[in-house]
């Protein structure tokens, strides 16, 4: 991953707090800060959604934000050590694994989140981390997918997006920033496409300034 931080930080001080990671986390890239497009602040509220078993959260390093709202109920996987280690919360697990090739037996888990986390993952490798979503789930288990929208590239010499987030869980806030890769275009209808040819149903999609919801259903039978 790029950047995740997991510490609140004040607004007026984001912008020079993402920069600076950035510059450290992707040393070797050699990122210049011409490159960076910076976006307008995502606002996502994040209500106690219902969730029946046990809930395999992708991606829940960092701020951990889905083992913050559900507790013992989650499965945290991630990458990187360093993010779960460093992530808030009391989810049951956080296991080092990849999200490509998931470790669990089919039809292991009722509920899968995938956080901010997709924009982390290489394009190419969509369809497979879908499949193996698909597998873990039980017949009528739900995908829950919460992504930025990517923007145009008016610029060629902008590489990477900057997204400053303010997450709203019931009785707290989180002020956190992702940096990124730019994918140009990617957004929603990129992710139905790899969820249906995986086999999924839409149940909703809600889109927002900058970012998309998704809730998809593994079909019963």
């Amino acid at each position: 991953m790029f950047i995740k931080r997991n510490r609140p930080i004040a607004a007026t001080a984001l912008f020079a707090v993402l920069l600076a990671a950035a510059l450290v986390l992707a040393a070797q890239e050699r990122p210049k800060p011409e490159q960076y497009l910076i976006h307008g602040k995502l606002e996502v509220v994040l209500p106690d959604f219902p969730a029946a078993g046990l809930i395999l959260d992708i991606g829940g390093g960092g701020e951990g934000v889905i083992g913050q709202l559900k507790g013992k109920q989650v499965v945290a996987i991630d990458l990187s050590k360093r993010e779960l280690v460093d992530a808030p919360g009391e989810p049951l697990l956080k296991i080092v694994m990849d999200a490509r090739d998931l470790k669990f037996l089919d039809k292991t888990f009722d509920t899968a989140t995938v956080f901010f986390t997709f924009m982390y993952i290489a394009p190419a490798d969509h369809a497979k981390v879908f499949q193996e979503l698909y597998r873990v789930l039980r017949p009528g288990g739900r995908l829950l997918i919460w992504d930025p929208v990517f923007p145009k590239k008016a610029d060629p010499g902008k590489l990477y997006v900057m997204y400053p987030l303010h997450v709203k869980l019931p009785g707290k806030e989180i002020n956190t920033g992702y940096g990124v890769k730019f994918a140009e275009g990617q957004g929603a209808d990129h992710f139905l496409e790899s969820a249906k040819a995986a086999g999924f149903e839409v149940i909703s999609r809600k889109d927002e300034a900058g970012w998309f919801h998704l809730e998809l259903k593994k079909p019963v039978g």
